[in-house]
């Protein structure tokens, strides 16, 4: 009988970089894969959180406030509540959620594969853990994964890493058009960004709240960067005044209106993938674009996938007249073109990104019926749900406990598939003026701007169909994983 000596002491020892550094003992164990993955992502993450720490903390501490003003004063709450508030509330949650996530799973993994190390004895796994070891075989699906999980967390922290205001037009006669990788001087004035917002003269707690709530978002609006800027082709200083030239137009500017910093009067900015007609940057508008197009796809789906579940499994089990009716409704609606049902729901209600949701939701769901039917009908012949039934348990628990999880493969890889094909149809949507309006960007809107200069100006669309074709892609290929892991036949 082997001693437990010897197991131990093949054990590869645990130390404080395995425990500091996220996929760093994985790494030394051999498992490459997810060490480089979780260590990669820490480093990222963690670069993202030194970079915008200033914005994070702000963030946090209007979060803080808002939540006990709403709590006051609902009404002062909504008056100065943005949007644009709670995009920087989401992406400083996600980065520090994200960061402990990566730590938690990393210690975990390293935890499993101490074990695998001592563990002489082959133990009986389940359908998931099965399916995602199966999945871990496809290495392409994994890269391809890995590239979805990215865009989707730079969709998240998009108002912590876009360099600029994807909306700010920028002294256009020197910023429109400019190449990938161009860097302009930027003159720092004195006078301050925006309009400033009084501070109340209300010395209660909602009041200290509304005011804290105030200077935090025009903070996180302008990125901690306050003061105007304005982009210059060149400049010189001649006594107590600052010459500079935009575009054929020669100005002037007294000394005293600009700021000086560790730089003298000026910044420089570059735009990694230039700027478009108006002087945006490309990148900061295809990071915003992200959450348009990766939002819609996975709402869309995710509200197609259970409606069509619902009612497959409701036609499938119950059967007679309510499977004739429901696969009626089904059969008009796949006959009925799909694209000309939402350009007429668009012109007639307007387009906005709720009635794009609800529109494609409500157009992509007959396929998930069908494929759940069949699978229902197949399912409720069988031993298990007969001996449910005779036991005396209820269509709910027998729906909900037996046959949808049962049916969730077909369905799983459908919904995998069929974000891609959404995203596509988004695009098109808003590159033919009908989905969502500029200046909101989206890829395909993007793509729209930069039509008639593409010859002159290839960047302007080239990025964002760029990111549309990538996007799309790398959902196809998990697809295709994802049906190989789960099908029993497939795997090895």
């Amino acid at each position: 009988m082997p001693s437990s000596t010897t197991d131990t002491s093949s054990r590869t020892p645990v130390n404080l970089a395995d425990r500091l550094l996220p996929g760093f003992g994985l790494l030394r164990r051999g498992k490459r894969g997810a060490g480089l993955f979780l260590l990669i992502s820490s480093i990222l993450f963690l670069v993202v959180l030194f970079w915008r720490f200033g914005l994070v903390v702000t963030a946090f501490r209007s979060l803080g406030a808002g939540v006990l003003l709403f709590g006051l004063s609902p009404d002062d709450f909504q008056a100065v509540f943005t949007p644009e508030t709670l995009e920087f509330w989401i992406a400083a949650i996600y980065l520090t959620g994200a960061l402990a996530g990566i730590f938690f799973f990393s210690r975990r993994a390293l935890d499993n594969a101490r074990k695998e190390e001592t563990d002489q004895q082959r133990q009986e796994i389940g359908i998931a853990e099965s399916g995602w070891r199966s999945f871990k075989k496809h290495t392409i699906a994994l890269y391809a994964s890995v590239v979805i999980f990215t865009l989707y967390s730079v969709a998240f922290l998009a108002p912590l890493v876009s360099p600029f205001n994807p909306f700010q037009q920028q002294d256009f006669l020197v910023t429109a058009y400019q190449p990938p990788l161009t860097t302009i001087e930027a003159l720092v004035l004195e006078q301050r960004k925006g309009i400033t917002i009084p501070p109340r003269d209300d010395r209660t707690l909602s009041g200290r709240l509304t005011n804290s709530m105030i200077r935090d978002l025009q903070t996180l609006k302008h990125r901690n960067e306050p003061n105007k800027l304005m982009f210059i082709d060149e400049w010189r200083q001649e006594g107590q005044a600052v010459i500079y030239r935009q575009g054929s137009r020669e100005k002037t500017i007294p000394v005293d209106r600009l700021r000086t910093g560790s730089n003298g009067f000026t910044v420089s900015h570059t735009f990694v993938l230039g700027t478009d007609q108006y002087g945006r940057d490309i990148l900061s508008r295809v990071i915003y674009g992200s959450r348009i197009s990766l939002s819609i796809g996975f709402l869309v789906v995710l509200i197609s996938v259970t409606l069509g579940t619902v009612i497959g499994v409701s036609s499938g089990y119950f059967g007679g007249l309510t499977d004739n009716i429901l696969m009626r409704i089904v059969d008009v609606l796949i006959a009925f073109p799909a694209l000309f049902l939402i350009l007429i729901i668009i012109a007639i209600f307007g387009n906005s990104i709720f009635l794009i949701v609800i529109t494609l939701s409500f157009t992509g769901w007959m396929g998930v019926a069908r494929l759940v039917r069949s699978q229902v009908l197949s399912l409720k012949e069988q031993e298990f749900i007969l001996a449910a039934r005779s036991l005396g348990l209820s269509n709910m628990r027998i729906i909900f406990r037996h046959l949808v999880p049962n049916t969730l493969t077909p369905v799983i890889v459908a919904a995998t598939l069929r974000i891609g094909s959404i995203i596509l149809t988004e695009a098109g949507l808003s590159f033919l003026g009908l989905g969502v309006q500029p200046p909101t960007p989206s890829w395909g809107n993007i793509i729209n701007e930069g039509r008639d200069s593409l010859l002159n100006h290839w960047w302007i669309s080239t990025f964002p169909g760029i990111a549309i074709l990538s996007t799309v892609v790398c959902f196809n290929l998990i697809g295709d994983g994802v049906r190989d892991a789960l099908d029993p036949r497939m795997r090895a």
